[in-house]
């Protein structure tokens, strides 16, 4: 993995991931501590937060964190046999959904959000290729709260990533990154504080 960090046209500095395959762009300082640790803490209440249940091999398992999905009207989004309705955005939602815009230059319709509640909580490795999300779908990825290791790894070559997220910190993920490479978000025994993170994306209706 080569890092090469740079800036953008306003200025801010960022980290382009150099991956095979994957146009992967990580800001570590999106939002400054305070604004992270207040938007934290507003999520927490704000967000409808619910845990879903999937089908795994025809088994029924209850999905191993929170989340809760916003959206423009009528945005629905399946994976996993799981369909979930598009909830209005909150003001704060609103509102990191237009920060994010800003700064990637792209356009985003929904969001799924996830909470961990401790290092037991997690998401399993997977790629964000559902149809409804376009042919090389932009995912960014807003991290509030608890530092969790974001990890990468090739479908066909022997190539791993590990992305430290922090607090504060964006990550776009975007090019042909989820027809070749997946990613999870695994347990671990040292985090024992929650963690909130914000996927925006752009449903392609039918």
């Amino acid at each position: 993995m080569l890092c090469r960090s740079c800036r953008n046209s306003t200025g801010e500095k960022h980290i382009n991931i150099t991956a095979p395959n994957a146009k992967l762009t990580f800001e570590p300082s999106f939002l400054g501590m305070m604004q992270a640790e207040q938007l934290f803490e507003c999520l927490s209440q704000e967000l409808a937060w619910r845990q879903d249940t999937i089908f795994v091999y025809g088994r029924a398992v209850a999905i191993p964190r929170l989340q809760a999905w916003y959206g423009d009207s009528q945005q629905a989004y399946t994976y996993s046999g799981l369909t979930l309705q598009a909830l209005p955005w909150t003001q704060s939602l609103y509102e990191v959904k237009q920060a994010v815009e800003h700064y990637s230059g792209c356009q985003f319709n929904s969001c799924l959000a996830n909470l961990y509640r401790d290092g037991n909580d997690s998401v399993s490795w997977h790629s964000d290729d559902e149809p409804e999300l376009g042919l090389n779908p932009v995912i960014a990825s807003v991290s509030l709260g608890a530092k969790r290791d974001f990890q990468l790894k090739h479908k066909v070559q022997n190539e791993k990533l590990t992305v430290p997220l922090n607090s504060g910190s964006l990550l776009l993920m975007a090019g042909e990154t989820q027809h070749y490479w997946q990613h999870c978000i695994a347990k671990t025994k040292r985090v024992k504080s929650p963690r909130i993170n914000l996927t925006f994306r752009h449903i392609v209706m039918p």
